[in-house]
């Protein structure tokens, strides 16, 4: 396969991945309103940590706010983890490797495309936020399941599946590191029904109340974690995706379980490894905030090793003076062939 259509491929799974999960984070955020006393800067500050982009949406809007947090997130062609700009890039990469996907993945993607695109959907989205992100996170599913039962799952679509998964991992650490480290404004909160409320929401975001539910007889913080981190079946959290990412990973160098072709091979399997071994209280032991931080660095180590490896994306070259403008991140670029 050329570098170029497996970048396209794994670049157009990570972008639909991450337009259904700030539609997820926009959409619970919402409902939280409702159940929580005022719409504050603080109820809507964790969105914007959440992205990692604080410094890009201060630059933009100032202070976090309701409606210019929905907007940076949802319709700002500016930012380029927006959900449009992560469906313009998207679709822009499946047009490029039109022959390589199935013309029912492309029809979907373009139907995503025009729906963000249409001027009714930011009408639709003050009006009836619910089924708006709701339609977003439908697009999403449709595209995934699509990509499962339409294209031969061969080396391209172990590209798909790895970009997919890979996004999915780190959206979990991010949401529950927010939530975590800095959501509840005062620690007299901890363990009363407001923090349980918040709680609920977080795992309502990774859709993952009901099997909690299944799971855990309480909202318990630390059972959360565990649920979102180390489960071996549900399909959102990190131990999961990162598994499977695994396993699309050996598909692709044909290494055997326990070995290793090239770096990107190398660090995925030691984070799997890592994750199958770890147990919640040492976890907790650590940090929670701290455990998560690491792990987002792993994914992004990952990421970039993926890059250099398949793509023949360089490394990051080393810091020169200051009056230099430094290149923009990977995942904020509109992917091209």
């Amino acid at each position: 396969m050329l570098s170029r259509v497996a970048d396209s491929i794994y670049w157009m799974s990570r972008y639909i991945e991450r337009a259904e999960n700030v539609a997820r984070f926009v959409e619970v955020n919402l409902q939280l309103r409702l159940d929580t006393p005022a719409d504050s800067a603080g109820q809507w500050e964790p969105l914007v940590t959440t992205s990692g982009d604080e410094a890009i949406y201060t630059e933009l809007y100032g202070k976090p706010t309701s409606e210019n947090v929905v907007e940076f997130l949802t319709f700002d062609r500016r930012y380029g983890s927006s959900v449009l700009s992560c469906v313009m890039a998207a679709r822009e990469n499946a047009r490029c490797i039109r022959d390589v996907i199935s013309s029912d993945m492309w029809e979907q993607i373009n139907r995503f495309y025009l729906f963000m695109r249409d001027p009714a959907s930011r009408q639709a989205a003050n009006d009836n936020p619910h089924d708006f992100y709701a339609s977003i996170r439908m697009a999403s599913h449709l595209v995934a399941g699509i990509t499962d039962a339409t294209m031969a799952h061969n080396e391209a679509w172990h590209f798909a599946r790895m970009g997919r998964l890979t996004e999915r991992a780190d959206k979990t650490s991010r949401i529950l590191d927010v939530k975590y480290f800095i959501l509840l404004p005062r620690v007299d909160d901890v363990g009363t029904p407001v923090d349980t409320i918040h709680w609920s929401a977080l795992l309502k975001s990774a859709s993952a109340l009901e099997m909690y539910r299944k799971r855990f007889p309480t909202i318990d913080p630390e059972a959360v974690a565990e649920f979102l981190i180390l489960d071996r079946e549900f399909p959102r959290a990190i131990r999961y995706c990162v598994a499977r990412a695994e396993e699309s990973m050996r598909a692709i160098t044909g290494s055997a379980p326990g070995t290793f072709y090239n770096h990107a091979d190398q660090l995925l399997g030691r984070l799997r490894s890592e994750l199958d071994y770890a147990r919640i209280a040492e976890v907790i032991s650590v940090g929670l905030h701290e455990y998560l931080d690491g792990l987002q660095g792993k994914l992004n180590a990952i990421d970039a090793a993926v890059g250099q490896t398949f793509f023949g994306i360089a490394p990051p070259a080393p810091a020169k003076k200051a009056a230099e403008p430094a290149a923009r991140p990977r995942a904020m670029e509109m992917a091209s062939a």
